[in-house]
């Protein structure tokens, strides 16, 4: 697994400040392959579609 937000290990390092973060910005990486994810966002949310695994919705 990794952040979502960073893109590093899940499990390495503190990801406090990406936990902050990711209340108020939508995910930029796929949490299950590490890839960058095409992200829109519009006033009532947000999409981030992971080629390989599918569209994420807020």
């Amino acid at each position: 697994m990794y952040c979502d937000r960073c893109g590093s290990p899940a499990d390495a390092g503190d990801h406090a400040a990406c936990a902050a973060a990711r209340k108020l910005e939508p995910p930029r990486y796929c949490p299950d392959c590490r890839r960058r994810m095409k992200v829109q966002v519009v006033p009532a949310g947000w999409t981030a579609t992971c080629v390989e695994h599918g569209t994420r919705v807020s």
